[in-house]
C-alpha cells in the first residue's frame, strides 16, 4: 500500500481516530525530542485502547512501520517513525483505577506522569520514578525507554515499577501480563516460544544483561530469568515499542514521604563531584545530582542573577536529597553525607521553595545547555551514558578529555548517583566533514563507556542514536538473542522497525544536516542567532516544556496548548512547521502555506516560551516575521488595519475631543455593532474599550501649565506615554505621577506622541513597526543622554522597549535602542533603585495579581513582587495569560480559545477573592479581559500605590 490515501482509508474503515495525512501533522510529528527528522506517512490521534489493535492490523497487513509516541520528549529517536504514528497523549490519558490501600494504579498509556500524580495525591501517592519531563512525559513512553529520573535512586527505575502490562504484539495476540485485567490464564503460544529462547541462553543473559541500574541499553532480558519470574511485563518495559503495544499498565506507587531535606556539596570540579559519590550512596539518598559551574552561568545569563540562589564554594555541585518521616534524623543524616563526602563546603536546604528553585535549574538543563558560550546548537547524540557510580569521576574526566580531542563543546551533568551522565555536545552537522566528526566521535564515545563497563543509554533508549552503537557493549550473540526475541514479538518487523535491532544508521535523517540558513529578507534582525532566522526556529530541540502546565509555579509558556491540548498549538508544534518552512519542506511558498497559518493562527504572541522556554524560542516574533512575509504587499485581514493601527486612530481622535463621544456610541450602539465588528474583523461578543474623554497627555500638558512637575531631588524621568495608558487608562498615567514625583522624581514625556509599535508588530506590520521604532528611539534618546530614566507603564509596550526595537533596527538607529534599553524601567524597578523612597504603607492589602505576559517574559516580576512584600500586602501571583493578548482574544475565531485561557487561572482566582481584595493587573488588555469575562476592575501597581500615598504628599 503505497499511496497515502489508501492507507488513510484503510485506518478509517478499521475504526481509528483522528487519522491525519495532512502536511501540517506530517510536519508536528517529523521530529521528537532527538536529532532526527523522519516525515510519517500517517498521524492517527485514537480517542479509545481498542482502536489500537485495528490500527495495528492495517500496518501489517500493508507492511507499513507503526510508532507509538507519547510526549514526544524522546531524546533517542524513538518516538519518529516513516509509516503511522500514533499519539496516544490525546486521547488515552485516563488513570482507570487506584487502590490506596494496595498502592497501585492502573493508568492509560497516554496520562502524564504529573496528571497521575494529581490524581493521586489526594491518598498521599505518586509514581517513584520521575524524570525531568514529568509535567509532559506519557507513562507509556516511560515505560517504551526504561525512565529513570532524578529520584530512581530511592525509588528505581519504571521497570522496578511496573507491576502488569495489557499489550498487543507485533503479531496481533492480545497479552495480560502481570496484575493487569484479562490475565492468567493458560500461557499464550508467543510466550511459550519466549520461554524456550531464554531457557536456551540462561548463562548468556546472567553475564551481559543486568549488570547494574542504569543498564538500559538493549533489551531488558535479565526480567526473564527463572530466578527473576520470567516477568514478562517488566522485560517489555524499555524496549522503545518495537515488541509490544500499551493498552494498559499497572503501577507500583510509593507514598510522599513526611519531610525533605536537600544537601548542596561543593567541589572544586564536577569530577571532583563524581569521586565523592561512593561515599555518599551508603547514606541511602533519594537522589544525587551533579551539576557545575557552566550550568548555573547560563542561567545567570539567561534568566539573571536572581535566578541562580546562593550556592556552596566551588565550581562542581551535587544535590543530594534524603527523605523520612522526621527532620532531626535527616539533618543529622545531611551533616554525615558531607562529612564522608569530603566536599569543601556544603549547605543544608529544608525550605522547599529554595530546594525547587535548585531543581529547576537540573531538570531544565537539556534545554539550557543547548547554545554553546558561543552561540552554536547543541544536541543530543550522544546524551545519557551510564557507568557504575564508582566508575564514575574517572570516566568523566577520560570523556571530557575526548571531547577535547575533537574540540568539542558539552556541559556534562546529570544523575551521579546512579553514574548516569547527560550532556549536549556541539556537533559541526551540516557543515563539511561534521557528519564524520559525529559519527567517528560517537564510535569511540561508546568504546569509552563499554570499557568502563557502562551502556550507550541509562534512561532514555537506544532509538535512532545509539542502536548501532550496541556491538560496543554487547557479544555478536547476545546481539543475535535481541533480535530472536523480536522475532518472536514481531515477526514483520513492524513495530518501530530500526530501533535496537537491525538498526537504522546513526547519522541518518539527520535534522540538523536538512536545515537551510535564511538571512535574506528579513524583517527582524535575530542578534542572537547570528542573523540567521533557520537557526532560531531550530533552537528547539522538542524537550516539550511549552506541552506542560508550568503555570502554578507562575510560568506561562504555553497558554493556547493548555487551552486546546492540541500538537499544533504548542511553541514545539510551531517551531517544527517553521522547521519545515525555512529548510522548504512545505514547497517554495510555505510562507502563504495552509499549515504554518493553522499552527500559528493560536498563537497569542505572550512572550511566554521567550522566557521559560530552556531554548529560548520567540514564538511571538517568529510569528510576526511569518505574518510580514505572508502579507508582505497582500490585502491583509480587517483585524490588521483596524487594531494594528489602534494608535492612529487614536492620534487622530484625539486631535478632535469632541469626536471622542460619538466613537463610543458608535461602538457601543447595539444596532451598529454586527457592522463595526464586521468591519473591524472583530468577534461580535467583544466589546471594544472606550475612549477616555479626555487623554493623559492633554491632562499632563495642562498640569504642566501649572508648573507642577515635582522638586526633581532625585532628577528627571521620561514617563513613556503609550497609546493604552493615553487613549483609554489616563488615570493609570496620573496615578503613575504621583507617585514618581513623591519619590522624588521631576516627570516629563516626549514633545509629541510616539508610539512603540507592539500593535504593528503583533499583526505582522513590521515595516511600519520599524517607523514607530525609530521616532520613539529618536524621541526618547536626548532624555536618556541628559541622564533621564524612561518609566513605562504598559509592559507589552515596555517589553518592546527593552528588547524588540533593537530587533527592528539597524546602524546607528539600533545602538541608540540600546541605549534607551538600558535606561528603561518599569515603575517597580525605578522605585527599587530609588534612593530613599520607601513604599506607602500597604499593610491589609490582599488579593491577587495577574502580571502581563510580556512583563514576565522580558522584564520579570520580581522587582513588584518584592516592592509589594515589602510594602507589607499580601499579593498572591497568578501564573499563566490574561487571554486577551492585545489584539488575539478580540479578533473573529479566537474568543472561545480566549475564554478558555482566561479560565485557566485568572478567572477562577478572581472568583475566589473577596470584595475588598485588590486584583492587580498592569495591562490594559489584562484588565479588559477582566472587565468583559468577570465583570471586575483590575488595577495597576501605579494605581494602588498612589491610593496609599499620604494625603500631604506631593501631587
Amino acid at each position: 500500500m503505497t499511496d497515502h490515501r489508501e492507507l488513510v482509508e484503510a485506518l478509517r474503515r478499521a475504526g481509528a481516530s483522528g487519522v491525519d495525512d495532512s502536511a501540517l501533522a506530517r510536519a508536528m510529528y517529523s521530529s521528537d525530542a532527538s536529532l532526527y527528522r523522519v516525515p510519517p506517512r500517517v498521524v492517527v490521534t485514537p480517542r479509545e485502547a481498542g482502536e489500537l489493535p485495528a490500527v495495528l492490523g492495517v500496518c501489517r497487513e500493508a507492511g507499513v512501520p507503526l510508532t507509538m509516541r507519547g510526549g514526544g520528549t524522546s531524546i533517542a529517536g524513538n518516538a519518529v517513525g516513516p509509516g503511522v504514528v500514533v499519539d496516544v497523549s490525546r486521547h488515552l490519558n485516563r488513570v482507570l483505577e487506584i487502590d490506596p490501600e494496595a498502592g497501585t494504579a492502573l493508568v492509560e498509556p497516554g496520562i502524564v506522569q504529573a496528571r497521575l500524580h494529581e490524581a493521586a495525591a489526594a491518598h498521599g501517592l505518586r509514581f517513584g520514578p520521575d524524570p525531568s519531563t514529568r509535567t509532559r512525559a506519557t507513562l507509556g513512553g516511560m515505560i517504551g525507554n526504561n525512565a529513570c529520573g532524578s529520584r530512581a535512586l530511592g525509588y528505581g527505575r519504571t521497570s522496578d515499577n511496573v507491576l502488569g502490562l495489557d499489550v498487543v504484539t507485533g503479531s496481533g495476540e492480545r497479552l495480560g501480563l502481570g496484575d493487569v485485567p484479562g490475565g492468567g490464564g493458560p500461557e499464550p503460544a508467543v510466550l511459550e516460544r519466549l520461554r524456550g529462547l531464554v531457557d536456551a541462553n540462561l548463562a548468556l543473559i546472567r553475564t551481559e544483561f543486568g549488570r547494574f541500574g542504569r543498564q538500559v541499553s538493549g533489551y531488558s532480558l535479565e526480567h526473564l530469568l527463572p530466578e527473576k519470574g520470567f516477568d514478562v511485563a517488566r522485560a517489555l518495559v524499555g524496549s522503545e515499542g518495537t515488541l509490544a503495544l500499551t493498552l494498559a499498565a499497572r503501577l507500583r506507587m510509593v507514598r510522599e514521604p513526611g519531610r525533605r531535606l536537600l544537601a548542596v556539596l561543593g567541589f572544586g570540579s564536577m569530577a571532583e563531584a563524581a569521586d565523592a559519590v561512593p561515599a555518599i550512596l551508603p547514606h541511602g539518598p533519594v537522589a544525587c545530582e551533579g551539576l557545575d559551574s557552566r550550568i548555573t552561568g547560563v542561567v545567570r545569563e539567561r534568566r539573571g542573577a536572581d535566578a541562580v540562589p546562593p550556592l556552596p564554594r566551588g565550581s562542581g555541585w551535587l544535590l543530594v536529597e534524603l527523605a523520612g518521616p522526621e527532620a532531626g534524623p535527616l539533618r543529622d543524616a545531611a551533616r554525615k553525607v558531607a562529612a564522608d563526602s569530603g566536599c569543601t563546603d556544603s549547605m543544608l536546604v529544608e525550605d522547599m521553595a529554595l530546594a525547587d528553585a535548585l531543581w529547576r535549574i537540573r531538570e531544565d538543563g537539556s534545554g539550557l545547555v543547548a547554545r554553546t558560550p558561543e552561540g552554536e546548537q547543541a544536541h543530543a547524540g550522544w546524551e545519557d551514558a551510564a557507568v557504575p557510580p564508582e566508575r564514575l569521576g574517572v570516566y568523566l574526566r577520560e570523556f571530557e578529555a575526548l571531547l577535547a580531542e575533537y574540540r568539542l563543546f558539552g556541559v556534562p551533568y546529570g544523575h551521579f548517583g546512579d553514574g548516569c551522565i547527560h550532556v549536549r555536545i556541539d556537533f559541526p552537522l551540516g557543515r563539511e566533514g561534521g557528519r564524520r566528526v559525529f559519527r567517528d566521535f560517537l564510535g569511540e564515545a561508546a568504546a569509552l563507556a563499554a570499557r568502563h563497563g557502562g551502556t550507550m543509554s541509562g534512561e532514555h533508549g537506544d532509538g535512532r542514536a545509539r542502536s548501532e552503537l550496541l556491538p560496543h557493549m554487547y557479544s555478536a550473540e547476545a546481539l543475535a538473542l535481541c533480535a530472536e526475541v523480536k522475532d518472536v514479538f514481531d515477526p514483520g518487523d513492524v513495530l518501530n522497525p530500526g530501533i535496537i535491532v537491525r538498526p537504522a544508521p546513526v547519522d541518518g535523517g539527520l535534522r540538523a544536516e536538512q536545515a537551510v540558513p535564511l538571512k535574506r529578507g528579513l524583517a527582524l534582525a535575530y542578534r542572537d542567532d547570528r542573523g540567521d532566522l533557520s537557526r532560531a526556529v531550530h533552537r528547539c530541540t522538542g524537550v516539550g516544556k511549552c506541552r506542560a502546565d508550568n503555570t502554578a509555579a507562575g510560568g506561562v509558556m504555553c497558554p493556547s496548548y493548555l487551552a486546546t491540548r492540541e500538537e499544533k498549538d504548542s511553541t514545539r508544534g510551531r517551531a517544527r512547521v517553521l522547521q519545515e518552512v525555512v529548510s522548504g519542506k512545505l514547497g517554495p511558498d510555505g510562507w502563504k502555506s495552509a499549515a504554518l497559518h493553522d499552527v500559528l493562527d493560536l498563537c497569542l504572541s505572550c512572550k511566554g516560551c521567550a522566557s521559560d522556554c530552556p531554548t529560548g524560542i520567540d514564538m511571538a516574533s517568529y510569528k510576526a516575521e511569518a505574518l510580514h512575509r505572508r502579507y508582505r504587499r497582500r490585502i491583509r485581514p480587517r483585524a490588521h488595519y483596524a487594531l494594528g493601527w489602534l494608535p492612529r486612530w487614536t492620534r487622530l481622535l484625539a486631535r478632535v475631543p469632541a469626536l471622542i463621544k460619538y466613537a463610543n456610541a458608535g461602538m457601543r450602539a447595539a444596532p451598529l455593532r454586527p457592522a463595526v465588528a464586521w468591519s473591524a474583523g472583530i468577534d461580535r461578543r467583544r466589546t471594544l474599550p472606550a475612549f477616555a474623554p479626555v487623554t493623559f497627555r492633554r491632562w499632563f500638558a495642562s498640569r504642566r501649565g501649572e508648573g507642577r512637575s515635582g522638586e526633581g531631588r532625585n532628577g528627571e524621568v521620561v514617563l513613556f506615554v503609550d497609546t493604552f495608558t493615553d487613549a483609554f487608562s489616563p488615570d493609570v498615567g496620573k496615578a503613575a505621577v504621583r507617585v514618581l514625583e513623591h519619590a522624588g522624581y521631576r516627570v516629563g514625556v516626549t514633545e509629541r506622541p510616539v508610539c512603540c509599535g507592539i500593535t504593528w508588530i503583533s499583526t505582522g506590520q513590521l515595516a511600519g513597526a520599524r517607523a514607530q521604532a525609530r521616532r520613539t528611539v529618536r524621541a526618547l534618546l536626548p532624555h536618556v543622554r541628559r541622564g533621564a530614566k524612561v518609566v513605562g507603564l504598559e509592559p507589552s509596550c515596555t517589553g518592546v522597549l527593552r528588547s524588540d526595537a533593537e530587533e527592528l533596527l539597524s546602524g546607528a538607529d539600533a545602538a541608540a535602542a540600546r541605549e534607551v534599553a538600558a535606561a528603561t524601567r518599569t515603575l517597580a524597578e525605578l522605585l527599587a533603585e530609588t534612593p530613599g523612597w520607601t513604599p506607602p504603607d500597604l499593610s491589609g492589602v490582599t488579593g491577587i495579581a495577574q502580571p502581563h505576559c510580556h512583563h514576565h517574559a522580558v522584564m520579570g516580576w520580581t522587582k513588584d513582587a518584592a516592592l509589594l512584600r515589602d510594602a507589607g500586602a499580601e499579593v498572591g501571583r497568578l501564573g499563566g495569560c490574561c487571554g486577551l493578548a492585545g489584539n488575539f482574544g478580540v479578533e473573529k475565531g479566537h474568543h472561545d480559545v480566549s475564554v478558555a485561557v482566561a479560565e485557566h487561572r485568572l478567572l477562577p482566582a478572581v472568583r475566589r477573592t473577596g470584595d475588598g481584595e485588590v486584583v492587580l493587573a498592569d495591562g490594559f488588555s489584562c484588565r479588559t479581559q477582566l472587565r468583559e469575562l468577570a465583570d471586575r476592575d483590575g488595577e495597576h501597581l501605579a494605581q494602588l500605590l498612589a491610593r496609599h500615598l499620604p494625603d500631604a504628599g506631593p501631587r
